[in-house]
């Protein structure tokens, strides 16, 4: 095709749609919907925050004491308002038993906190309904990416970044604090150290896997046990 247009691309869509018969749209839910306001609502907040405190240090060198107080009654009042809708948050979970049940199991793993559980069932809901890990992995975009071809490309194989940036971003810190804390993800990370793999690309290789644990406890039903099946989850290094 030469040329692209609404009519051209509908019509593209209509035999893929044809051709793979893919399944039905189905809108989430008012109260992921509600979840996943409340989640991105929090994060605005916290991002004027980091602006604020940057505006105070740069007032406070400046010796412009006034306008660094004022700063200061600002980060006040948006500490005030982050720990009303953190705790908002918190009873909306509560509130309806489908949202509670996967977020005392997301949360039972070791590195993930209450504040990433939200933002991880407000933007995706039931994660049952992927297929299996790999699936979920793939959604988030924290799957390996190769680039090579022949002897001429030799590209970097690096996380593919497919999907929401948003998700990817919530849980980098919680793969920080996995690496060194849960049991399971430690092990796996020293491993791929001592082969000489960077830091950075561990840290990839710890998103992936904490991925396939939040997956795994959410179709089990069960919490994270470190004990569990840990030899089968070495097995996948390489995925």
């Amino acid at each position: 095709m030469r040329n692209k247009n609404d009519e051209i691309d509908s019509r593209l869509i209509a035999r893929y749609c044809l051709a793979m018969e893919p399944e039905p749209w189905t809108p989430p839910p008012l109260e992921q919907r509600q979840l996943r306001a409340w989640t991105l609502r929090v994060q605005a907040l916290k991002d004027i925050r980091q602006q604020e405190v940057n505006r105070l240090e740069a007032h406070t060198v400046a010796g412009m004491r006034d306008v660094a107080a004022h700063v200061t009654q600002h980060i006040v009042w948006l500490d005030a308002e982050i720990n009303k809708l953190e705790n908002e948050i918190d009873d909306h979970i509560d509130r309806h038993p489908g949202l509670k049940d996967d977020a005392r199991l997301i949360a039972s793993i070791p590195g993930i906190g209450m504040t990433t559980v939200a933002r991880l069932l407000g933007h995706l809901g039931d994660i049952r309904r992927f297929d299996n890990a790999k699936a979920f992995a793939a959604f988030l975009g924290v799957t390996p990416k190769q680039r090579t071809s022949g002897s001429s490309v030799r590209g970097r194989t690096m996380v593919s970044k497919a999907g929401n940036s948003s998700l990817r971003a919530a849980l980098f810190m919680p793969s920080m604090v996995a690496r060194r804390h849960n049991p399971i993800l430690r092990q796996f990370a020293e491993r791929l150290l001592a082969t000489g793999m960077s830091k950075k690309a561990v840290i990839g290789a710890v998103m992936h896997k904490l991925t396939h644990l939040i997956y795994g406890v959410i179709r089990t039903g069960a919490p994270f046990d470190a004990n569990y099946l840990p030899n089968r989850l070495a097995i996948q290094d390489g995925i």
